[in-house]
């Protein structure tokens, strides 16, 4: 009780409210020397993450010139809201039609009113300026096997039917799984099927990296198509780890992840600049947390180790109470649950207890306070919540000035606005209104 009475203390006398845009300004200071800045969240579902996340992007591109951002979404629809954003096609529609088009559950994590602002944003924001100096917006993550496969085939059909053979075969491997193929693939090994599809992805992989270069159809063509022989390969190792003993699904995750980040700082240039939108889970290093006990790394770890040069910079999210949206199940019905209060003890909890409402914490400020060198559990939503049992495993141990850089706090969220509830701007609340 006494630590906490004294982290409380510590906590109300440094850190600051944040009510506005011009209340950003000390984490402005503290990202302007960075250029790869990592932006979590403490659900998949909850309003002001998208808003706060959505300013501070605004600000880094805006005051410091960032290059894109880089969100824990799937590659083939985020690529064709980057064309949107870009202007690459000017009959590809509008933001909402879009948004709309994501079709793997969670929707609700991206065909949002909150990413709508933020595409509408970039789309306008870009429309002035020269095509090779655009903003983009990019998706990380691995499980799109079928999609990619598919972008694959539409692609080389137009481009270059020398390796339609090749991409066929692959995708024959794995078409008896349908439309989820990758979950359908990780069951039907742990029936010992007799061979897996790793070769085919594999040749396909290196016959597409081999013509790269010539697929110029437009600016970023060559990288798409590649990029979606990347996700084909790592997607059926990952979906492969599942029924593995020897291998952290996991960590095969984060790792293409930031070998996709990788690739498109190595696309933007040597002063490439990036946003990265993921979880908390996913940006806050690891390291500092009890995953480490599980031999589990992250993205926030991995750029930290790999990436010194570009400064980067994490921060964190969190709520003491309020709203989400989430499901009980995979796979189920998204709806609005209620967010408890944080436990006693926690991180969120101990924001709440200095009165100060919403705020921001500078890390660097209480690393030589001995009270924080010790373990303080944070609160972690996923897609899938259980408000009534959260205390069993939805509080993550961390050393939060060494998770983080920074911190910004909630103390009563909202959930997010999915398009298919929602089905129009207005009917949004009027918090943060700047956001949208």
């Amino acid at each position: 009780m006494e630590n906490t009475d004294k982290r409380i203390s510590v906590l109300r006398n440094s850190s600051r409210p944040l009510d506005n845009l011009m209340d950003l300004n000390p984490l402005m200071d503290e990202l302007s020397n960075s250029r790869l800045v990592l932006l979590g969240e403490a659900s998949h579902g909850t309003h002001e993450y998208y808003t706060w996340r959505t300013a501070i992007s605004k600000r880094l591109i805006e005051e410091h010139g960032f290059n894109f951002i880089a969100v824990e979404g799937d590659w083939p629809d985020f690529y064709r809201v980057n064309r949107y954003v870009k202007h690459y096609n000017a009959s590809s529609g509008n933001s909402v039609e879009i948004l709309k088009e994501f079709n793997r559950w969670p929707t609700w994590m991206w065909a949002n009113w909150e990413t709508e602002a933020l595409v509408s944003w970039l789309h306008k924001h870009n429309k002035t300026i020269p095509t090779n100096k655009r903003v983009g917006i990019y998706g990380l993550d691995v499980y799109s096997l079928w999609e990619s496969m598919e972008a694959i085939i539409d692609y080389l059909e137009t481009h270059d039917t020398s390796l339609l053979p090749t991409a066929k075969r692959a995708l024959g491997c794995f078409e008896p799984f349908g439309d989820e193929m990758g979950m359908a693939y990780a069951r039907s090994l742990q029936g010992f099927l007799p061979r897996t599809c790793e070769n085919e992805v594999v040749k396909l992989l290196g016959d597409i990296r081999q013509r790269a270069a010539s697929y110029n159809t437009d600016i970023e063509a060559s990288l798409n198509i590649e990029q979606n022989a990347h996700i084909a390969k790592n997607a059926e190792r990952y979906y492969r780890s599942m029924i593995s003993i020897n291998e952290n699904s996991w960590n095969l995750r984060d790792y293409h992840m930031l070998e996709t980040l990788k690739r498109l700082l190595n696309f933007y240039g040597s002063n490439s600049k990036a946003i990265v939108w993921e979880h908390n889970t996913h940006v806050g290093d690891a390291r500092a947390t009890d995953m480490v006990l599980e031999g589990s790394i992250n993205l926030g770890q991995l750029v930290r180790e790999q990436l010194p040069a570009y400064n980067p910079r994490i921060v964190g999210f969190g709520s003491y109470t309020g709203d989400v949206v989430a499901a009980e199940e995979w796979g189920a019905p998204m709806r609005s649950m209620n967010v408890p209060r944080a436990m006693d003890g926690s991180w969120e909890y101990l924001l709440h207890q200095t009165g100060k409402g919403d705020q921001l914490i500078l890390m660097d400020e209480l690393k030589d306070k001995s009270i924080f060198k010790k373990f303080i559990p944070q609160r972690a939503i996923g897609v899938v919540y259980h408000p009534r049992h959260e205390q069993v495993g939805n509080y993550v141990p961390s050393l939060m000035t060494e998770r983080y850089d920074a911190f910004i706090y909630i103390d009563s969220s909202h959930a997010v606005h999915p398009m298919k509830v929602f089905v129009d701007r207005c009917q949004l609340p009027e918090t943060y209104p700047w956001a949208f």
